[in-house]
């Protein structure tokens, strides 16, 4: 070798010891951060997320229940007490009591007789008894209760209500 090519073997090899120290991302031989960095989540960040989510859940979904059976209740009181209304409407201008629920449909009080919100169907229990009104001593429905055998938030029957 002469010693140009010396010269030039020291120069290329400073300048590569260089550009190492400025570029980390040429250098293969040694491991650099953006490498060792990790690019999604580990099993532990999804565990703690997955447990908080199940925690979450399990508060909201009591009352979630709570709420639905609230609005099944009050449907159920509104109903009840709307057809009482229909009932007691439909005496007054007919001068007796109806015979069946569907009376009242057919003679335009109600478009249709509601479904209980408790049993989703129109399994009314119907209360007759002796027409006030009637001079004959005719019966027709007095009172409408619910067919379920179920207990209320309160503690009473949806059967007495």
């Amino acid at each position: 070798m002469t010693g140009k090519s010396r010269r030039q073997k020291a120069v290329g090899s400073r300048q590569k010891a260089e550009s190492r120290k400025q570029n980390p991302r040429n250098n293969a031989s040694l491991p650099t951060a953006y490498c060792l960095l990790p690019t999604g989540f580990t099993l532990l960040e999804l565990m703690i997320v997955i447990s908080i989510i199940i925690i979450l859940v399990s508060v909201a979904l009591p009352q979630y229940q709570k709420t639905i059976m609230h609005a099944r209740e009050t449907m159920l009181r509104y109903d009840l007490d709307t057809m009482r209304k229909l009932i007691d409407q439909y005496a007054a201008d007919k001068g007796k009591l109806p015979q069946t629920l569907d009376e009242l449909v057919t003679a335009g009080y109600m478009r249709d007789v509601p479904a209980d919100p408790i049993t989703d169907n129109k399994d009314w229990n119907i209360v007759t008894g002796d027409d006030p009104n009637s001079t004959e001593g005719g019966t027709g429905i007095t009172d409408v209760h619910s067919s379920s055998s179920e207990v209320s938030t309160s503690g009473t029957p949806y059967s007495e209500w």
